[in-house]
């Protein structure tokens, strides 16, 4: 009975530790913290509508999670260089929390026809 109880509480102690996992940004998942902002499919080919939904309205200090959902890699990259993505795999994630008020555009360096706009309110 012991050993019962002893490898129940492992397995409980295993599944709740996965489940606490949180990777670094830009991850090699979709896992999404704060507003997500979808890198929507064939992108590179698109204008204002690349990312969705654009342009993005948040409070300061909260996140916004650029996830990619097309076949290709791409960035977001603040035009006042304020942040840079570097690379977002096709199915990956990049999160940049916003500590200031203010209206940010970006674009993807990759494709810089990509553009958007994040408002900081």
């Amino acid at each position: 009975m012991k050993f019962r109880l002893s490898m129940i509480a492992a397995l409980i102690g295993v599944t709740i530790g996965c489940g606490a996992y949180s990777p670094s940004t830009p991850s090699g998942g979709t896992d999404v913290t704060g507003t997500p902002v979808s890198i929507v499919r064939n992108a590179s080919v698109l204008t204002n509508t690349a990312y969705a939904p654009n342009p993005i309205a948040i409070g300061v200090g909260e996140t916004i999670t650029w996830v990619n959902n097309d076949s290709e890699a791409h960035t977001s990259a603040g035009d006042d260089g304020s942040w840079n993505s570097g690379t977002i795999a096709a199915g990956a994630s990049f999160s940049r929390t916003f500590p200031s008020a203010g209206s940010f555009s970006y674009h993807c360096t990759i494709h810089p026809n990509m553009i958007g706009t994040v408002t900081v309110r």
